[in-house]
């Protein structure tokens, strides 16, 4: 039986109002001489606004839901809603291939009233108790457009698409039954304090991918024996640098650790419709960047989970805690050591957070065709905006923030970044290309 998402924490104030609200918390540049301009507000004649629109209502509800749960389920919702916005508008404007789908639209259908459709369509199945809120801001959207047969259009082939994807996602192993049940042992995870909750989320590991053909098909090797030399220089780094006071961190590094300890996928979301605004994407374009992106950071989840289930790794605080138990002479117990951030409910190895960056750089660099992703990415954390121009980057910030938050070692944030590199270049190569000109 399909379970449904949690349930939603108290509703905040209309989802448009705080999905500009969030946006303007990004008002200062770290990396960057300027910042980026202010997106226009949507207008007819800026029907790519409406993806950019809905993304923005598709990530505050699904945070909102889920509330502080840290987790990558945010990410896979978020796939869902992409892919089938993705088919909508590809559908109607045509050249991308559509995505698990061979029903074109109609050619003079509104490709705008199709992607509200098939975002709020999505995001109703999969939360229902945002109904009103979600019809609420469908409403406004529709208004906004002219109205007649090509609106109408429009709405008839959104519906389907999200069927579509709805249909697709049946029986994909979303809340199902995973247990953990290895046991506490020298290298093996258990749960962390202060809150020493469970594993949370295990199903992640055997949900269905969206792109992939299996959760394994790029599970990473191993982390390093507990004897090993690799091992006791990643538990000593995390000793110094991910330590709560007294740490060598610099106050960068610092400042780098709280800025993406928040939810990446957030920040990756507001950072793409900040990008397709700037450069002025059309609406296909805009619908192929957020899936391209988003499909490979779902799979990523799902590839992390995979391994973290697999091979159920301890994390740093309990691997610097217990380091009297671990047989390595280089490494030495501090049983009071305490992490900058407090360390999520599942395993070390990989790195959830640097799997999903690695997915967005890649996928980014391959939609863009070059190297220069140019991200604008903001942190509600810190309150503050940085700058990327490549993708290089942002995966060495994020590998290096989760090592100075003292929550994962440096193996498992770079097996991550493997993973999800090698996830966004597989998937770009099977989904979302252009279709070739008939000659």
């Amino acid at each position: 039986m399909r379970q449904e998402p949690p349930p939603s924490v108290p509703p905040r104030s209309r989802v448009r109002v705080l999905a500009c609200a969030v946006a303007a918390t990004a008002l200062v540049t770290l990396t960057a001489a300027t910042h980026p301009p202010a997106t226009a507000p949507r207008t007819p004649a800026d029907p790519a606004a409406v993806v950019r629109e809905w993304n923005a209502i598709a990530i505050d509800t699904i945070r909102t839901s889920l509330g502080p749960r840290p987790s990558g389920q945010v990410a896979i919702w978020e796939g869902f809603v992409s892919v089938a916005v993705y088919n909508a508008v590809v559908g109607i404007e045509g050249g991308y291939e559509l995505y698990e789908w061979r029903r074109r639209g109609p050619a003079k259908a509104s490709s705008a009233a199709a992607a509200a459709t098939a975002a709020h369509d999505v995001l109703r199945t999969y939360f229902p108790a945002f109904k009103e809120r979600l019809d609420t801001a469908y409403a406004d959207t529709l208004a906004a457009l002219p109205a007649g047969r090509a609106r109408d259009r429009g709405v008839d082939y959104g519906e389907r698409a999200a069927a579509r994807i709805v249909e697709l996602r049946e029986g994909d192993g979303r809340f199902a039954d995973v247990p953990f049940t290895v046991s506490p042992a020298p290298g093996v995870w258990r749960p962390t304090p202060p809150a020493f909750q469970p594993f949370i989320d295990t199903w992640l590991a055997r949900l269905r991918p969206l792109l992939l053909r299996s959760p394994r098909q790029f599970r990473p090797g191993g982390p390093p024996a507990l004897s090993s030399a690799a091992y006791a220089d990643d538990v000593q780094e995390l000793k110094v640098m991910g330590r709560r006071t007294g740490s060598g961190r610099s106050a960068r590094q610092t400042e780098t650790a709280l800025f993406f300890s928040g939810n990446l996928v957030e920040q990756v979301q507001s950072a793409l419709r900040d990008h397709a605004a700037r450069h002025r994407l059309g609406i296909a374009e805009t619908a192929r960047l957020f899936a391209a992106v988003n499909a490979p950071a779902a799979d990523a989840v799902v590839t992390a989970w995979d391994a973290k289930l697999h091979y159920a790794s301890w994390r740093p605080i309990t691997a610097i805690r217990l380091a009297d138990t671990d047989g390595n002479p280089a490494t030495t117990a501090d049983p009071a050591w305490e992490p900058l951030l407090p360390t999520p409910p599942h395993p070390d190895h990989i790195a959830g957070h640097t799997a999903v960056a690695a997915a967005v750089a890649r996928a980014l660099t391959g939609v863009l065709g070059t190297s220069r992703i140019d991200l604008y990415v903001p942190s509600e954390v810190t309150g503050t905006t940085r700058y990327y121009g490549s993708a290089d980057a942002l995966n060495r910030d994020v590998v290096d923030a989760r090592v100075w938050g003292g929550v994962h070692s440096r193996t498992a944030d770079v097996a991550g970044r493997r993973a999800g590199t090698r996830v966004a270049a597989w998937a770009l190569d099977h989904y979302f290309r252009p279709v070739e000109p008939k000659r």
